[in-house]
């Protein structure tokens, strides 16, 4: 079934005339990379992800479009969830899963002028992605020990995976803006989310953002003409957790059905180039959790 409906998304979005398809091109680039050491410096649990989309379209005016499908997102992701102690870990601590996930998305305008994502993802888990092997070679590159964990990794699997973002922003004043959001997940996680974002400056008034799946910090994908300077996002949300292909049911970590994640970001962008620093709080995800973690997140694109 989730098969299907990802290929009737897939269908749907691709569903344009000749003139557009012939007037498509890349927009722009998203790229967002979290990792656990430079935010607690630590390297357990959600200890790092890559995430990098390529943008494409007719053309991009500031606003996001009033058609489904118009504006296409492509998606490419690499995560990496592990225990606290790659090589001792504890017996109820969560297992170690190397993701990778392939997804397209679109974005545009509702009726009532609210902000609208939609897409669907393939999640492959399990030793057939190479992350584990990979870091493994790093470990061993630099010397570090040994780590046991890759051997009870999660075995091989597929899942089809269902994301929806409804969101609307608001002036709040000259400067000021605000985006409360309300998001569904099916699939590797099930779950619905509530939460809101806060910007200070230009950010995000005419640019395509796109969100970070681990954090929720929201980045600049295609840049509008007035987005440039300095800008700061303050956000927080909460989620109801349903299940968990990374905390399933009968194994030793039990899932803790709410979660919440807090975070801030810096952002500066230029004519031609943009840098985004972040850090975010992510609660514990299982009960036998001993506290939460600090991820610190980076996205920056340079022209010269």
């Amino acid at each position: 079934m989730f098969y299907r409906v990802i290929l009737v998304l897939f269908l749907m979005a691709c569903g344009t005339t000749p003139t557009m398809a012939e007037q498509r091109k890349t927009l722009g680039w998203g790229r967002f990379f979290n990792n656990d050491y430079i935010g607690d410096r630590q390297d357990r649990w959600h200890t790092s992800s890559y995430t990098i989309s390529r943008v494409r379209g007719p053309e991009w005016r500031g606003i996001l479009p009033s058609k489904f499908g118009e504006i296409r997102e492509f998606r490419f992701r690499a995560d990496t969830i592990a225990p606290e102690d790659l090589v001792v870990p504890h017996a109820n601590d969560r297992r170690y899963a190397g993701i990778l996930s392939f997804g397209m998305h679109t974005h545009f305008r509702t009726a009532q002028n609210e902000e609208m994502a939609l897409g669907g993802d393939l999640v492959i888990i399990g030793p057939q992605t190479g992350i584990s092997r990979f870091q493994d070679f790093i470990h061993d590159g630099l010397g570090l020990p040994q780590a046991t964990v890759f051997d009870d990794q999660f075995p091989n699997a597929i899942y089809p995976s269902i994301t929806a973002e409804l969101g609307r922003l608001i002036t709040l004043q000259n400067g000021l803006t605000a985006r409360p959001f309300v998001e569904a997940q099916l699939g590797v996680e099930t779950l619905m989310r509530g939460g809101v974002d806060l910007m200070i400056g230009k950010l995000g008034r005419d640019d395509l953002m796109l969100r970070d799946q681990t954090t929720g910090q929201r980045y600049s994908a295609v840049q509008g003409p007035d987005g440039g300077g300095l800008s700061l996002s303050f956000g927080g949300d909460v989620a109801r957790v349903f299940s968990s292909a990374y905390l399933p049911k009968g194994g030793a970590a039990i899932l803790t059905p709410v979660r919440y994640r807090l975070r801030a970001g810096l952002n500066w962008q230029g004519k031609q180039s943009f840098v985004f620093f972040g850090t975010t709080y992510l609660s514990p995800e299982f009960d036998q959790q001993s506290e939460g973690q600090m991820v610190g997140s980076l996205s920056l694109l340079i022209k010269f």
